[in-house]
């Protein structure tokens, strides 16, 4: 989970009796650069993706036309996990108003909440963060960065080095999928 920059809806016409409209959708879609707000999993690859309420419509229906409670998700975290759960005392973290850091960090694969942070440890179990098919993705993307880091202070050409290094740091950019991890990764071993 990243921060992430609402953009204005684009049609609030449509807005006022359709959540789900398109160009409205497009724009959530494109601020999360196509991946959920929640996993980092780039939803095109295999769905169409949900227009997910932060505040559950079926216990918050005044505010199912509202754009501030809107988000782009895939299915699954929205579906099967969240489903209408929703606090007001202890909300999910809301990467378009925080910083999502501030609650939750990466280890190896792993989404840990930080010390101390319930909203961190309830977005985590509630929304299944480290359910065994993400551990598994984000492992399998760790694992090839990883062999690329390897490759690189293998050669003995700098240049090709250097490539190959700023090549890998494109990978923690906000649009890749499950960059956070790799972000991290390659902190880890001071390469960004």
């Amino acid at each position: 989970m990243r921060k992430i920059n609402r953009p204005p809806c684009p049609n609030p016409t449509a807005l006022a009796t359709d959540y789900k409209y398109p160009q409205n959708k497009e724009a959530l879609k494109n601020a999360s650069f196509g991946k959920c707000m929640y996993c980092e999993s780039i939803i095109s690859h295999i769905d169409y993706g949900d227009i997910e309420h932060i505040k559950p419509k079926s216990r918050f229906p005044w505010l199912k036309f509202e754009w501030n409670n809107l988000w782009y998700s895939c299915t699954r975290c929205n579906r099967e996990y969240k489903k209408d759960k929703f606090n007001e005392d202890t909300p999910y973290i809301n990467p378009y108003n925080e910083d999502p850091n501030e609650h939750i960090f990466i280890s190896g694969a792993f989404v840990m909440q930080k010390q101390g942070s319930e909203r961190g440890e309830l977005t985590k179990i509630d929304i299944g963060l480290n359910r065994d098919s993400l551990i598994q993705n984000r492992q399998e993307k760790i694992d090839r960065v990883q062999k690329t880091v390897d490759a690189c202070y293998r050669t003995s050409n700098e240049a090709l080095k250097n490539d190959a290094l700023e090549a890998l740091k494109k990978e923690a950019n906000e649009d890749k999928e499950y960059s956070l991890c790799i972000k991290y990764l390659l902190k880890s071993q001071d390469i960004i």
